[in-house]
């Protein structure tokens, strides 16, 4: 079995910052003595750690060649997913005005990343996805997203279709993102409590999603392509959302 790691600069640095309990060891690369390898030496060493000089070779190894010099074992996987749909109501109402991440079954952990790091930044309350037929917390997601999957609470349901009608009977206004919607992005109120519900990378929303949104959204495509890479439409449509709310 695959032991459960984080690994590269930005990934492991957050790590390090935000949740060192999860570390069970870590490995540095022998004769590196940059800047900021030093800075995850010394947080290592403020939380007791004590990391592994290992050659080049012995990182390729672990992380197949992705580690920028550090790889970071954790004490178990499960501990990045630490919430669980019993947390969603409390991170709701601690919320000043929530603002929800729904990705209907990504696959591709590269864009979860991207997703978790672009929400992260957005400021998003939570994310939440579908625990069947998506990909979950992995090691690669961690490293895309740079330090976003130990801050954003990231959220599998067993019933996404359920989930999303509590949200609304919170007040919570769902907008699902669809090629063939009629209205855009750009046309939308979103100062109030918001959630965008995002579909997977091959066939968009599942129906019963789709049935769950309050209204369909579309990003203006004025090229020949039809459509954008789900992580950059996420992060199109929750800047759009932090625009307004800006203003």
């Amino acid at each position: 079995m695959t032991k459960p790691q984080t690994y590269g600069i930005h990934a492991v640095t957050t790590l390090l910052e935000k949740a060192p309990e999860k570390v069970k060891q870590l490995w540095l690369k022998s004769g590196r003595e940059d800047r900021k390898l030093q800075g995850i030496l010394q947080l290592a060493e403020e939380h007791g750690i004590h990391p592994q000089r290992v050659p080049l070779k012995t990182l390729d190894k672990l992380a197949n060649g992705r580690h920028q010099g550090v790889v970071a074992e954790l004490s178990q996987l499960k501990k990045l997913e630490r919430y669980t749909e019993n947390d969603l109501e409390d991170l709701i109402a601690q919320a000043e005005k929530p603002l929800i991440l729904i990705l209907d079954g990504l696959e591709d952990p590269h864009n979860l990343g991207a997703c978790l790091r672009t929400a992260d930044a957005a400021g998003v309350t939570a994310v939440i996805a579908p625990k069947d037929k998506a990909v979950g917390m992995t090691p690669t997601v961690s490293k895309v997203a740079c330090g976003a999957a130990e801050t954003v609470p990231f959220i599998q349901v067993t019933n996404l279709a359920r989930t999303m009608e509590w949200i609304k009977q919170q007040g919570i206004w769902i907008y699902g993102a669809a090629g063939e919607a009629e209205e855009t992005l750009y046309g939308q109120d979103f100062q109030g409590n918001i959630a965008i519900a995002m579909g997977s990378e091959g066939s968009g929303l599942r129906r019963l999603t789709r049935e769950n949104c309050d209204f369909l959204i579309k990003i203006p495509m004025l090229g020949l392509m039809e459509s954008l890479n789900v992580s950059v439409a996420t992060g199109v449509c929750l800047f759009e959302v932090l625009r307004q709310r800006s203003n």
